[in-house]
């Protein structure tokens, strides 16, 4: 089994704003300055920076979220018979004993199931790039492509809310105004989106080329 030459093992660097390949200074050379690419300065690196460490902590910077998220109201309305506080699994239960059980189903997978997959897979992810893992390379890294295109639909109750407050405000008997549980579970989701940029679906790619190395030093 052999490995394919890499850009990294030739020394080049792709620079991620403007996509321009650029060779990297050999490591013993004595620069002080950082390499940058030559058309449009920004800072090169092989691989981004401490990727696996700045994943993990936004990682479980949103599974402490997820639970508050979940739990605490997401809505409070207002009326002369009192005020109402719901959560989103108060809201679900409300969509599917009312009879709108398909956009109880969508609000459910959008904002409960698509949320906790996502911290999951990266999880997965994560554990996989640290152990060295050579299994399924492709698979992985589409895993993560996929993880990069259902992000933007895990804000789904938060415009759902957004669109109830301003449709409501409009009447003079009630008024609505989101809860706390918004800025949990908004938090849950920008904290996802970012821990998905920081990880470098790169490193897949270099452990399973460092393992079959060291198990094939003859290759």
């Amino acid at each position: 089994m052999t490995t394919r030459q890499s850009a990294a093992r030739c020394g080049l660097a792709l620079c991620e704003v403007c996509g321009q390949m650029s060779p990297l200074p050999p490591a013993q050379t004595p620069t002080r300055a950082k390499p940058r690419c030559a058309r449009c300065r920004s800072p090169l690196h092989l691989r981004k920076p401490d990727s696996i460490n700045r994943t993990w902590a936004l990682l479980i910077a949103a599974y402490l979220l997820y639970l508050p998220a979940n739990l605490l109201p997401i809505m409070e309305t207002h009326s002369p018979f009192g005020t109402d506080e719901d959560t989103i699994l108060s809201g679900i239960i409300f969509l599917w004993q009312s009879g709108s059980w398909l956009l109880a189903l969508i609000v459910f997978s959008a904002s409960i199931v698509l949320p906790l997959v996502k911290l999951l897979s990266l999880t997965y992810l994560l554990w996989t790039v640290k152990r060295g893992s050579t299994r399924n390379p492709l698979g992985r890294a589409r895993l993560y492509r996929l993880l990069e295109l259902i992000g933007r639909w895990s804000m789904l109750d938060v415009y759902v809310v957004t669109l109830l407050v301003a449709l409501v405000q409009v009447q003079s008997l009630a008024s609505i105004s989101p809860g706390a549980g918004v800025v949990a579970f908004g938090a849950v989701v920008v904290l996802s989106m970012l821990a998905t940029m920081a990880f470098d679906p790169r490193l897949i790619w270099d452990r399973a080329a460092e393992r079959i190395t060291q198990e094939s030093p003859h290759a």
